[in-house]
């Protein structure tokens, strides 16, 4: 196992990319996954704080109160265009290894401080498919040289939070919409605060 690093998280023309560095050979891993654990994601690394405990931070809660830790995750397989994880917990030093989605178990593992490792073989067969995001995270650092209207590689966490909401009013998710709603007053409230 090789262990990388949560480098960041990028919106491209496909959707929302985490990237997991090799530090060593200067690979990186580019990660698809959904709006929701994008969301779950881009407000932990932001230090935003919701009123209410979203997924991610409920499942941190409940094992801390069972008495387990998040040891590692593993992305351990790469199976039709589809990674695999395992979260791997320990309580009372026992270790058990739970089947997990890569962008959940990466969620949690931020939320730990745990590291993250990726199969030899994961490296290996995925990561060449990193020199686009390569090209993006570059152009991400020449944001000031950028053109007028040309589209933003990086994710802001408030565009994210609008964008959540307006799929949520499409998708007549009201309940969603209104706790979004609330959520992006108390960012922008906090923000003008400061």
């Amino acid at each position: 196992m090789i262990p990388v690093k949560f480098d960041q998280l990028l919106l491209s023309n496909m959707g929302f990319v985490i990237l997991l560095k090799d530090e060593e050979k200067d690979r990186t891993l580019p990660i698809f996954i959904g709006t929701v654990e994008a969301r779950a994601i881009i407000l932990h690394v932001n230090n935003i704080e919701v009123p209410r405990p979203l997924t991610h931070d409920l499942m941190k809660s409940v094992l801390e109160h069972l008495d387990c830790t998040v040891k590692r995750v593993e992305v351990s397989d790469l199976k039709d265009g589809t990674f695999y994880a395992r979260l791997v917990i320990e309580q009372d030093g026992d270790e058990l290894a739970v089947d997990s989605r890569p962008s959940d178990a990466i969620a949690l593992a931020l939320r730990f401080e745990a590291p993250i490792f990726v199969a030899e073989e994961v490296m290996e067969e995925a990561s060449h498919v990193s020199i686009e995001f390569e090209a993006a995270k570059a152009q991400t650092a020449q944001g000031e040289d950028r053109q007028e209207g040309e589209e933003e590689s990086t994710v802001n966490p408030m565009e994210a939070l609008k964008a959540d909401l307006e799929k949520a009013v499409a998708e007549e998710r009201y309940e969603d919409a209104a706790r979004l709603r609330d959520e992006i007053k108390r960012v922008e409230d906090k923000h003008a605060d400061n």
